[in-house]
């Protein structure tokens, strides 16, 4: 799994963060995405570090600008009622 933060200027309400997850779960495959307008940060959570291009692409088409991307590797938490897995 591989965590993906991006740098968007432009999200003022959450409007904006709801516009901005839809454009990327209609683009590509997310496990997970989260938006905050305050931050002007939106995580994804993906199999594969997805590509700065098509982001940028993707986030330039909902009429924000991408400022920066930056991917690393996370581990799947594994859950269990009776302590680790």
């Amino acid at each position: 799994m591989v965590k993906t933060v991006l740098k968007i200027d432009g999200m003022m309400c959450s409007m904006c963060e709801s516009h901005v997850n839809d454009a990327i779960r209609n683009a590509m495959p997310v496990k997970k995405v989260t938006s905050s307008h305050a931050k002007g940060v939106t995580e994804l959570l993906t199999e594969e570090a997805p590509d700065a291009a098509q982001l940028k692409a993707i986030i330039a088409k909902t009429g924000y600008t991408l400022l920066s991307v930056k991917s690393t590797p996370c581990e799947k938490k594994h859950f269990s009622l009776f302590g680790k897995t």
